[in-house]
């Protein structure tokens, strides 16, 4: 029998709140819980998760689906596996059925960790990285990046630089997510520019056609090799919280672990 989320009342969430679900799939190992995650997936779902060549990312598509459905129970009277989801032409999912709440969601995941950011009401976008994975970055930065920002990280120090490489990797993808849009949208025609102590400010090229007075960002360190960026369509200046919350779905979670005001 599948386990039962806890019983408790829903959760509320304030249209000023972010909250992010944290989970690190390769930490859960027990057979009746990957069971169980397995029963809650759609036949799409299931479809998905077989043709993966290598384990560990079956592993990881299955903890972190498994922990959108577990996490979107907790803020409406929906079981895990009632959850249908419907993809726009780029493939970012939506909750389908008009009586249900307002929440919106994003899933991101890599090597370690899986992060579901949750809001009321408005477009969300998350990601989280491996910074240790092996690869191009800089390189990377410099073929796609705007070009102020290639100029920013050229002026780190060489030590410096893949730190800053993921900062704005982090931050481009949760835009690109939050506007549902792919990449679809150079990634030179938007710049992030950071500084110490405050906020992350985006522009835009004309061509992009947004207003940057329209979008916060917010910078989550996971652990010591998982940087993270949250992107809330919220205007600059209006209060934004985010909620960190550390679980393993159906089985119960950790302390919060911390709380970021912008």
């Amino acid at each position: 029998m599948m386990p039962s989320p806890p019983s408790e009342p829903p959760l509320s969430l304030r249209p000023d709140e972010v909250h992010l679900w944290v989970v690190e799939p390769e930490r859960i190992s027990d057979p009746g819980l990957l069971s169980a995650y397995h029963a809650m997936l759609s036949t799409e779902e299931q479809d998905r998760h077989s043709r993966f060549r290598f384990e560990k990312h079956r592993l990881q598509f299955l903890v972190s689906h498994a922990l959108v459905r577990v996490t979107l129970s907790r803020y409406a009277p929906v079981r895990p596996q009632a959850w249908r989801f419907a993809t726009n032409a780029y493939g970012r999912p939506e909750i389908v059925g008009e009586a249900l709440p307002r929440i919106r969601f994003n899933l991101s995941h890599t090597d370690g960790m899986a992060v579901c950011a949750v809001v009321l009401d408005t477009d969300v976008g998350a990601d989280v990285e491996n910074s240790a994975r092996p690869g191009q970055t800089v390189e990377l930065a410099d073929s796609f990046f705007a070009p102020s920002e290639v100029a920013a990280l050229h002026a780190l120090p060489v030590e410096r630089q893949r730190e800053r490489f993921f900062d704005y990797w982090t931050l481009k993808e949760s835009y690109i997510k939050a506007r549902g849009a792919g990449l679809s949208l150079p990634l030179d025609q938007f710049a992030f520019h950071l500084e110490a102590g405050k906020p992350p400010r985006i522009s835009f090229d004309p061509r992009l056609k947004d207003d940057p007075e329209t979008w916060q960002f917010v910078q989550v360190r996971l652990s010591a090799e998982h940087p993270a960026a949250v992107a809330v369509r919220r205007a600059r200046g209006l209060p934004l919280t985010v909620r960190c919350q550390r679980t393993v779905p159906l089985a119960g979670d950790g302390p919060p672990w911390f709380v970021l005001v912008s």
